[in-house]
């Protein structure tokens, strides 16, 4: 009887997941549209005092999404404003959705992720996460390791879609 060999477990492959590198903190999203008169306008005056109440340490170590969910004209300084009143209290500040919040806090550990150790190597890049990765992410990495990796490849050892195989020079 022949003995079972995981030829995965013994393979060359390199699997990142993007899960590994998700950022610890409370993802918020401050939407700013009840601190507008009526929803809609706002008054700079009341918008200033409103912020200058408001008790910013709940937002301590959090990724903030910034936003107005109602159709009011923002001014932009508006958001400039509350930016340097979560200064120093919260990690990240963005305009946008959580999808974008996520994406701008992937871009930053992507651009900063040393690929040299997948170089001339075959990387499959982990699908199916529980965490929140966008889709950016996967993109930015895909294009990251294409200029190293030996070969890309996408999902489970088992069933992976391949993307790129560096030609044979």
């Amino acid at each position: 009887m022949e003995d079972i060999v995981n030829r995965v477990a013994n393979s060359s492959l390199i699997t990142i997941d993007l899960e590994d590198y998700y950022p610890a903190g409370e993802r918020t999203v401050l939407d700013i549209k009840d601190w507008l008169y009526e929803g809609l306008i706002l008054k700079e005056k009341e918008f200033r005092n409103t912020l200058k109440n408001f008790d910013w340490q709940q937002f301590k170590n959090h990724h903030i999404a910034l936003c107005c969910s109602s159709e009011a004209i923002i001014p932009a300084w508006a958001f400039l404003l509350i930016q340097t009143h979560l200064h120093g209290i919260a990690k990240t500040v963005v305009f946008g959705t959580l999808e974008i919040l996520e994406t701008v806090l992937y871009t930053t550990i992507i651009e900063n992720l040393d690929v040299s150790v997948y170089k001339d190597k075959p990387v499959i890049v982990k699908g199916c996460s529980d965490k929140a990765v966008p889709q950016n992410a996967y993109l930015l990495l895909s294009k990251k390791l294409q200029g190293v990796a030996r070969s890309i490849m996408y999902g489970e050892a088992c069933s992976a879609v391949p993307l790129f195989k560096k030609n044979k020079a």
